[in-house]
């Protein structure tokens, strides 16, 4: 079974630095999108990035565009999230999804992590 596995997230100071991490297990991921999705208190779930396994091509929410980075690592089979000039803005549980389509929609992400906190003090 596919299992999406996020770590990395944590309380950091306006202007600092994360990098996330989403272990991916259960099948070969060339042919699938791999995303980035971030949720705030009393907020929908909003699109943060995207990466297409194979290709490397990537895509980013504006709010994120310029500071944040979406990145793999076929070899542990691990996407990574590097956020860098972080902002109060950015606090929220952030997810880990895997479709087969290129998309910037939840509802077409198949498969989720179970998330990770992101606290940005400031």
């Amino acid at each position: 079974q596919v299992q999406l596995v996020e770590t990395g997230g944590g309380l950091v100071q306006a202007g600092g630095s994360l990098r996330l991490s989403c272990a991916a297990s259960g099948r070969t991921f060339s042919s699938y999108t791999m995303g980035w999705f971030r949720q705030a208190p009393g907020k929908e779930r909003e699109f943060v990035a995207a990466l297409r396994w194979s290709a490397g091509t990537t895509v980013y929410a504006d709010s994120v565009k310029g500071r944040f980075t979406i990145s793999r690592d076929g070899a542990k089979n691990t996407v990574y999230l590097q956020m860098n000039s972080l902002k109060s803005e950015d606090t929220a549980v952030y997810y880990c999804a895997a479709g087969v389509v290129w998309s910037i929609r939840s509802g077409d992400y198949a498969y989720w992590g179970q998330g990770t906190q992101v606290t940005v003090s400031s």
